[in-house]
């Protein structure tokens, strides 16, 4: 069935969806995946519940119905870890419907029990995921401001330097400063396991921290560690020449994925749609001794996104050595650990790139340069944040296209991460 003759709820879903600045475009595909995820009454309630946290009483209020009926469908949502609960220190619950990536499509597919066809779903999220270059293209694309960014592999760091990484750039620090530490399986290994292409590395191994790992774990998606078996888990993640993604901020972080070049859509993405910089990268990069190189190939063979190559000018055993393609480099620090004759080391780049202060604030940048920032604006006013931005950055809307890059930069400003801070 052709997806514009699907019944409304699912069609006001895909609208609501696409107002998030990481959106799903639509397609049969959409379709028939939202079809496997929600009933069609679901589907309708879930279109009209706003972008940010909010309660059960909003909820009854915009559904017209009472707080019990309200309270029980939000939590058989967040049961199957489309929504997720997000407790509060005053132990009140705030709901939030994630967006389908970084989000619910993972979480659906990570979850344990329950009757839903994992099978089916990673058979049309695969699809999705290829074939709609659209989809990659809007979620790993689409402005400066991306979702995820790299972690350096840490001993890749030299001791001298290592006093220098700062906190956010740590990925065991993301883990030790964390509430909560919850681990799932990996979307994208798993994905490809029911499709018959999964690689050998681990899939018990995708982290999240703070409250979602806590709504996670409590529907059964992730399962509770503490910090020192996550280290643990980091150290196996490094064993396997994994890549650390994580969530673009640097407070309150939610994520860290270990990804492979082979499965991962966040490499695959690197490698596919490099020039919109789809990935931020870390805040290193290798340098390659040219005296130490053997030409033996190996940081080609693992790099996730092709960024060395032989430059064909050969070494005393008559082999070429390699070169670094620095643009393409996300830092990930992987061709460290596998060189085998200490030829490379790490350096901080000349620019240091520094990632969002927290979730809202890295969701407001990425709505105002994908054109979407009045949906945050007039969400129905549900964070005071919300009322004060709009009143401050309302008028960028009218703004001509050179103007609005220039406003875009003074959001990026101390004022918005206080705001963040304060409100987000």
């Amino acid at each position: 069935m052709a997806h514009h003759t699907l019944k409304k709820g699912y069609s006001n879903l895909v609208e609501r969806l696409n107002r998030f600045p990481l959106g799903a475009p639509p397609s049969r595909l959409l379709y028939e995946i939202l079809e496997l995820l929600f009933s069609e009454r679901e589907a309708a309630l879930v279109a009209q519940l706003p972008i940010r946290p909010f309660t059960v009483g909003k909820a009854a209020r915009i559904w017209k119905v009472g707080l019990d009926e309200a309270r029980n469908t939000l939590e058989a949502l967040a049961s199957r870890s489309i929504l997720l609960d997000l407790e509060k220190e005053d132990g009140s619950v705030l709901y939030l419907l994630p967006p389908p990536m970084a989000g619910f499509f993972e979480f659906s597919l990570m979850r344990s029990g329950g009757n839903l066809d994992k099978k089916l779903l990673s058979r049309l999220l695969e699809n999705y995921l290829d074939q709609e270059e659209d989809f990659s293209k809007a979620l790993f694309g689409g402005g400066k401001t991306q979702m995820g960014r790299i972690f350096v592999h840490e001993p890749a760091i030299a001791e001298e330097d290592s006093l220098h990484v700062l906190d956010y750039d740590r990925a065991s620090e993301v883990i030790r400063s964390a509430s909560d530490i919850g681990i799932g399986l990996c979307f994208c290994r798993h994905k490809k396991e029911h499709v018959g292409q999964a690689c050998d590395a681990p899939q018990d191994i995708c982290m999240t921290f703070n409250a979602p790992a806590a709504s996670l774990i409590r529907h059964g998606a992730a399962r509770r560690v503490d910090a020192s078996e996550c280290l643990d888990l980091l150290a196996q993640a490094y064993d396997y020449n994994l890549i650390q993604f994580g969530e673009n901020a640097r407070e309150g972080i939610s994520f860290i994925c270990n990804c492979c070049r082979c499965c991962c859509e966040a490499m695959n993405a690197a490698r596919r749609f490099g020039v919109l910089n789809p990935i931020h990268t870390s805040n290193y990069l290798p340098e390659i001794d040219p005296e130490k190189c053997i030409g033996c190939g190996l940081c080609m063979k693992y790099c996730p996104v092709e960024a060395v190559s032989y430059d064909h000018v050969e070494t005393g055993e008559g082999l070429p050595k390699v070169v670094l393609h620095e643009e393409d480099c996300l830092g990930c620090g992987i061709c460290h650990r596998i060189c085998p004759n200490g030829a490379i080391r790490f350096r901080e780049r000349g620019t240091r790139i520094i990632p969002p202060l927290n979730s809202t604030h890295r969701v407001v940048l990425m709505a105002l340069e994908r054109g979407k920032l009045q949906n945050l604006i007039f969400d129905n006013q549900v964070l005071l944040s919300h009322r004060i931005l709009g009143a401050v950055l309302g008028v960028l809307l009218g703004l001509p296209p050179v103007k609005r890059l220039m406003a875009s930069q003074q959001v990026r400003s101390r004022y918005l991460e206080n705001l963040s801070r304060k409100y987000g």
